[in-house]
């Protein structure tokens, strides 16, 4: 019997609302920034681009200057008709992101720029109409559920409010004809001819005007439209929801989570910050994660790229499989999950080397998947001497944690305990934890992905294991404990 319409748009009732299953069964998702701002391609920071290349001095406006010209002549706009997704093959991502391991995808739906990346109703500035003039967000949503995963969208679109210099008059930025597409205009902040230039966060010292009614009510019907055509089982927000008021966020998560009764399907809602109130939505920590085991869900959004390229930048540096496996790995001990993300090009081809990542982690998932997937934490996320010194967002920014083959993570599933090495151990070693363990309640040792026979031994000191010699993996290395029953 499908479950009856209750949520009402206050927080008690929102709060009641619970992440679903099949989301802590998931583990591991994949989206991708892609978009107008994949044109140019140029960092800092890709997808924040369209924000500094209107406000000297910064790298991405020098950059415009000499490949584009000045932005008065050349505007963000003016990049629209390059973003051409030619080779854009939903297919092709969606069999990607199934072999990479990934139980859950989909697009940037919307990111600062004001582009809807769907046929959006309100506007003509969108990829249904200019640029691609295809409904990508429809498209990816059918190729991905086609694969069996559920689908997601990520919505950036609040933080549209403050991203352009509304206030310049060189720029197109502040025509009336361009509004659609670069926000309502409204003053920032002037004092004098001079322009306060916000922070990330939309800040100055001064006072600076508040999203419209007009603005909060696209805001919320962009929300209602991809919800209801699209019938997304996760939606994920950006930090932008803070400047939205609160009646419009009880608003929309009311009506959301009652889609599930609709449509006989749990969804989820993620944010950061302090953006929603605690218990109404999914906790995500931009490239961070907690320290210790968590008694709330918790997810990171984090990028294949090695510093702060959001979407594709040339000359890019990444990360490696090594470190996404070991980011998946202790997340899931700690009662996380990790969302992806990859930069396509504009022409819509994925690089390779984000394609060698997903594959290289779907090679890994592969052997040691039982050890993720609809796991559970255990009374402690693990061992080792390497630690984290810090937590939350941003927290990968300011260390960068090199493991060891002493690194051992814990999972559960049934009566079975998995202890993942992250690293390849010595021939003979020892987890100390599994002291704890009751005489005579291990059954057997085996190790993922082998054959081969696991000798062992569990003393008072913990589980003394020998393992086999030859690897059947890389990256990290899991070990089935099987538990009796009973005593």
């Amino acid at each position: 019997m499908m479950k009856q319409n209750y949520f009402v748009p206050t927080w008690s009732s929102i709060k009641q609302h619970q992440t679903p299953n099949w989301f802590k069964k998931a583990k591991f998702g994949i989206y991708a920034h892609w978009g107008i701002y994949s044109v140019p391609a140029a960092g800092p920071n890709v997808t924040w681009y369209p924000y500094w290349m209107y406000r000297p001095p910064s790298p991405q406006f020098d950059y415009h200057c000499k490949h584009y010209g000045h932005p008065s002549k050349f505007g963000y706009k003016d990049f629209i008709p390059m973003f051409t997704a030619e080779k854009f093959n939903a297919e092709e991502w969606a069999d990607l992101y199934y072999r990479s391991g990934a139980k859950f995808a989909g697009p940037v739906a919307e990111h600062h720029d004001g582009f809807p990346m769907w046929n959006c109703s309100d506007t003509e500035w969108c990829a249904s109409k200019m640029g691609p003039k295809r409904d990508i967000v429809g498209e990816l949503e059918k190729a991905i559920r086609n694969k069996g995963m559920k689908y997601m969208v990520a919505m950036h679109h609040a933080e549209n409010w403050f991203f352009f210099p509304h206030w310049n008059n060189d720029f197109d930025t502040s025509k009336k004809e361009y509004e659609s597409l670069y926000g309502e205009l409204h003053n920032l902040d002037l004092i004098g001819n001079q322009a306060v230039y916000p922070d990330h966060w939309g800040r100055t010292n001064e006072h600076q005007d508040k999203p419209s009614k007009a603005f909060h009510d696209r805001w919320l019907n962009r929300l209602k439209e991809v919800v209801d055509n699209y019938k997304p089982d996760y939606v994920w927000f950006d930090f932008g929801i803070r400047f939205i008021h609160e009646k419009y966020k009880k608003d929309f998560l009311s009506y959301y989570y009652n889609k599930e009764a609709e449509w006989g399907n749990e969804v989820v809602v993620s944010y950061k910050w302090h953006d929603l109130p605690p218990g109404s939505g999914l906790l995500d920590l931009e490239l961070g994660r907690e320290s210790e085991l968590t008694h709330y869900d918790w997810i990171t959004d984090t990028t294949v790229h090695d510093g702060s390229a959001w979407a594709y930048m040339k000359n890019s540096k990444y990360k490696t499989t090594t470190d996404l496996v070991h980011y998946l790995i202790d997340n899931v001990s700690k009662n996380g999950y990790m969302l992806l993300n990859i930069g396509p090009k504009p022409d819509g081809t994925i690089p390779e080397e984000d394609k060698n990542l997903l594959e290289g982690i779907g090679n890994w998932l592969d052997v040691n998947g039982e050890a993720i997937f609809e796991t559970e934490t255990w009374d402690q996320y693990g061992e080792g001497p390497t630690k984290m010194n810090e937590a939350g967002p941003f927290s990968d920014n300011r260390a960068k944690l090199i493991y060891t083959a002493k690194d051992f993570r814990f999972t559960t599933k049934d009566n079975f305990l998995y202890a993942t090495a992250l690293g390849w151990p010595s021939k003979d070693f020892t987890i100390e934890s599994i002291y704890k363990l009751f005489d005579n309640e291990i059954e057997r040792v085996e190790l993922l992905g082998s054959t081969d026979k696991v000798a062992w031994k569990h003393t008072r000191d913990g589980l003394h294991i020998t393992r086999p010699d030859n690897k059947p993996c890389e990256h990290a290395y899991s070990f089935k404990i099987t538990r009796k029953e009973y005593l």
